[in-house]
């Protein structure tokens, strides 16, 4: 397929101000609990009070309910075990990007936007999988659009051009035979950096489609104001893909990989917990503020429906896993024009295989 360098450019106009922001929920302050915090620190510490690596930051606070692994490695003390200090960040784009270069910021999460700004240079590798799903679009209830098709000539709402929801309504529009480059003009995409507005927006006919993280489409749904015509998480396309992955500064992974080794272990011990109480988990989520979501069951679905791995699954085919996907999502936007280079090539030079030990 023929390259479309409007993609390119604008997905790497949009992540100068969003690439590290990973799985985060568009909304007001007011619905993302601590993230207008700047900082958390204390938590569990480790037995005796020595940390093997020190003090470190992991941006964590974006009130986003698919972040989940990361307030249970802390709260549970995963990290501590680990030997880290963990203080839980708000950290804007130059913050993590900063960090991440320099090494002080060794991990973050983040989704397949990241993909086009590692080809333009940003120095990470894709390390792990963290979940699936937490993206859904929705119409108003007495709309007429039910399928990808209907899209053609509508607008669509998203948090930004270049975004995880931008690119995933591309790919879905592309693979339909439908073209998201604007020039074409068979659909319009508008940015709205809040949820809330998204939404006033879909319900006053500003857009005919709104792309938005969970938990805010989800609420919506159940509280029957909308429409889902597509689920991240059981489109057939995404299905049982990653949503997220992690991103290890390749500075740490080069100078320390044992660091991020440990990382990684903190990080599996709270997807696996999670996958054996998700009930639990969400108490604590809920309990400390992480993010802000009143149906207390409508977050265990949302929660058990990221697919996080239990045990077995880390121990079976784990890392071909992560790295299968990798290739898929590259393929996805290679041919649609978001990547330049070969998929074989762009899975080879960003997927890093790292030996977690017991």
């Amino acid at each position: 397929m023929k390259k479309k360098n409007w993609l390119k450019k604008m997905v790497a106009v949009g992540l100068v101000f969003s690439l590290f922001t990973g799985c985060a929920v568009s909304t007001n302050d007011s619905e993302k609990g601590s993230s207008s915090d700047s900082t958390t620190e204390g938590g569990a510490t480790a037995t005796d009070g020595d940390y093997k690596y020190g003090k470190i930051d992991i941006p964590g606070k974006d009130g986003a309910l698919c972040g989940a692994p990361i307030y249970i490695a802390y709260e549970n003390g995963y990290f501590a075990q680990e030997g880290f200090d963990v203080t839980l960040i708000s950290a804007d784009f130059e913050t993590r990007k900063i960090g991440l270069n320099n090494g002080t910021i060794p991990i973050v999460n983040g989704d397949f936007q990241f993909f086009p700004s590692i080809e333009n240079g940003i120095d990470v590798k894709v390390v792990d999988g963290l979940h699936e799903g937490c993206i859904k679009f929705a119409v108003r209830t007495d709309s007429d659009i039910e399928t990808v098709e209907d899209l053609k000539g509508k607008k669509i709402g998203v948090d930004e051009i270049g975004g995880t929801p931008h690119q995933v309504a591309s790919l879905w529009l592309e693979n339909a035979g439908i073209s998201a480059d604007p020039a074409d003009a068979e659909v319009t995409f508008l940015p709205y950096s809040d949820g809330n507005l998204e939404f006033e927006a879909l319900q006053s006919g500003e857009i005919d489609v709104a792309a938005l993280w969970d938990p805010l489409g989800s609420i919506h749904e159940k509280a029957g104001d909308v429409k889902i015509i597509f689920d991240l998480g059981t489109d057939a396309y995404f299905k049982d893909k990653f949503c997220c992955f992690l991103y290890a500064s390749t500075k740490v992974l080069e100078e320390n990989p044992e660091e991020v080794a440990a990382l990684l272990r903190a990080y599996r011990k709270a997807q696996e917990w999670i996958y054996e109480n998700p009930e639990k988990a969400v108490d604590i989520i809920v309990e400390k503020n992480y993010a802000a979501i009143e149906d207390r069951e409508l977050a265990v679905e949302l929660v058990k429906s990221y697919g996080y791995p239990s045990a077995t699954q880390h121990a079976e085919n784990w890392d071909e896993l992560v790295e299968e996907n990798v290739s898929y999502f590259a393929k996805g936007l290679y041919d649609i024009g978001y990547l330049e280079t070969n998929p074989e090539e762009f899975t080879n030079n960003i997927y890093k295989k790292v030996d977690v030990g017991n």
